[in-house]
């Protein structure tokens, strides 16, 4: 083969422009510190890079976002959680207190100042936020947990369930003492048979009180077949056979007071302005052997700052606006983060499984039964007082004055009797408030620490992909100036080489 001169010069600038690449690649990778500039470069590295910096760019999400946010809905949670257990705490001690102990008139005082108090403060933590969401409703995270004022014109059609759990005894009073005001009024004395008397009946209180209507087939039982019927329909035995349950929702309380609190013994009395549901010896008994189901479907208009709203607790209907209802189903109502991998956490702790309008129920009864114990001590101060008064120091009037004074003691009795056994239901109801609050702590703790765990994982598969994302991409900068000088030798080499044989021409010949 024959070599010309002309292939020599193209041969040497090929390999001068090949170098020339080569030093221009390196200088490059010096700049970057990257192996590749374009993926046609190496197409393998350029694949496995995509693929690297995919997954750490979602890892960064978990690591640095979902997780900080799940954390930090957790911490506030945990600490709203942490002062209701307070909060649930200090009412117990309360409740054992005055269950066991004989309390003095300063004690009923402070403790009327703080009950109501702290039940404001318990709905209050349940208005916890974090970063403008609510954390105890669910997926309405933009709703609060409690009317935050006074809704006088909101209603809502509520369909609540009830159980035989919720039957609980209570006490009623009639012929509360009313202190004479006059000399008259003294020497009228009290009728013997208008001396305070004790009544106790078998009731299941509802979430609310104040209720507009309640249809009687809308209250319901579950039947044996698992189906709803109406209460009135239930057929049961009793001593003397069997008998119809009888449903009463027409008749006032203050009606049914004046009336010495009659009840048949398969009657069930549904008073809308106390949201109590009372019910006869025969049909409690049964209901409560037979572990009967109930359900009432009823309608409120009104309601106060600081209730709780019914729809983060029941199936129910805001009727506000007639014409456009909104309709709300209860549900369990998770809210999950994706932290990792295929892996999500729930960060939520729904109020509705452990702060319910018991408590502030619970609270009211205790409130009313302190007043009344106030109230009937201080008609007892008063009627010993006018004993002492010079215009009823004759024999009559302090005979009649004694037996307003034996009225009022009798009265008083009744009182703290009463708010001993409404403490001593306190007690147990509290405690069990307060552990179902310590249950949903129990419960975050261990979302918590999985959620720790993922932290720590997160990070470790981190530092991972960083590595091989490192190792793919990038160069050692020693390697490539000891390339690069190599390089820029051989092309500095092929620049000379390439002068010498490009310079020849015919006179080299001659």
């Amino acid at each position: 083969m024959r070599v010309t001169n002309s292939m020599i010069s193209k041969s040497s600038m090929n390999n001068m422009n090949n170098n020339k690449i080569n030093v221009d690649k390196l200088n490059n990778q010096m700049s970057s510190q990257k192996k590749i500039s374009r993926p046609s470069e190496d197409p393998v590295i350029a694949i496995r890079a995509l693929r690297l910096r995919s997954n750490l760019s979602e890892l960064n999400q978990y690591y640095e976002r979902n997780i900080p946010d799940a954390r930090s809905w957790m911490e506030v949670t945990e600490g709203a959680l942490e002062n209701m257990k307070t909060l649930l705490g200090d009412i117990h001690k309360k409740c054992v207190r005055g269950a066991h102990d004989t309390l003095t008139e300063e004690d009923r005082a402070s403790i009327l100042k703080d009950l109501q108090s702290m039940r404001e403060q318990i709905y209050a933590e349940g208005n916890s936020e974090c970063v403008g969401r609510t954390v105890f409703t669910g997926y309405k995270t933009n709703s609060k947990l409690t009317f935050m004022k006074d809704e006088k014109d909101t209603a809502y059609e509520i369909t609540e369930p009830i159980s035989y759990q919720d039957i609980d005894e209570k006490r009623f009073y009639s012929n509360n003492v009313k202190v004479p005001s006059s000399s008259e009024e003294v020497l009228a004395g009290v009728p013997m048979n208008e001396m305070p008397q004790e009544y106790t009946f078998s009731r299941i209180r509802l979430s609310y009180e104040g209720m507009d209507t309640l249809d009687p087939n809308n209250l319901k039982y579950k039947a044996e077949d698992g189906t709803m019927q109406n209460l009135s329909d239930l057929v049961f035995p009793t001593n003397g056979g069997y008998d119809f349950a009888v449903v009463t929702t027409d008749l006032s309380y203050n009606d049914w007071v004046e009336s010495g609190y009659k009840i048949d013994p398969n009657q069930a009395i549904f008073f809308k302005e106390t949201g109590e549901l009372i019910l006869g010896s025969d049909l409690a008994n049964y209901m409560g052997n037979n572990k009967t189901e109930l359900s009432v479907t009823y309608t409120k208009k009104g309601f106060s700052e600081g209730e709780l709203r019914p729809e983060h607790y029941f199936d129910c209907k805001n009727i506000t606006d007639p014409d456009h209802p909104l309709e709300y189903t209860k549900s369990d109502q998770e809210i999950k983060f994706t932290v990792a991998f295929n892996q999500d956490i729930v960060v939520n702790t729904q109020a509705s499984d452990m702060l319910t309008h018991a408590i502030g129920r619970d609270v009211d009864e205790l409130t009313n039964a302190v007043e009344a114990a106030i109230a009937a001590h201080d008609k007892v101060k008063q009627i010993e007082a006018m004993q002492t008064q010079a215009q009823y120091a004759d024999e009559d009037s302090q005979k009649a004055l004694a037996q307003w004074l034996e009225a009022a003691k009798k009265e008083a009795t009744y009182a703290d009797d009463n708010l001993k056994k409404v403490y001593g239901r306190g007690e147990t109801n509290f405690q069990k408030y307060k552990n179902n609050v310590v249950l949903a702590q129990t419960d975050l703790g261990s979302r918590e620490s999985r959620l720790d765990l993922t932290e720590n994982r997160m990070s470790n598969q981190q530092l991972t992909i960083e590595k091989l994302k490192s190792r793919n991409e990038d160069k050692e900068l020693s390697d490539i100036i000891i390339e690069f000088t190599a390089a820029y030798s051989a092309y500095q080499a092929s620049l000379q080489a390439s002068a010498k044989a490009n310079s020849q021409t015919l006179l080299n010949y001659l």
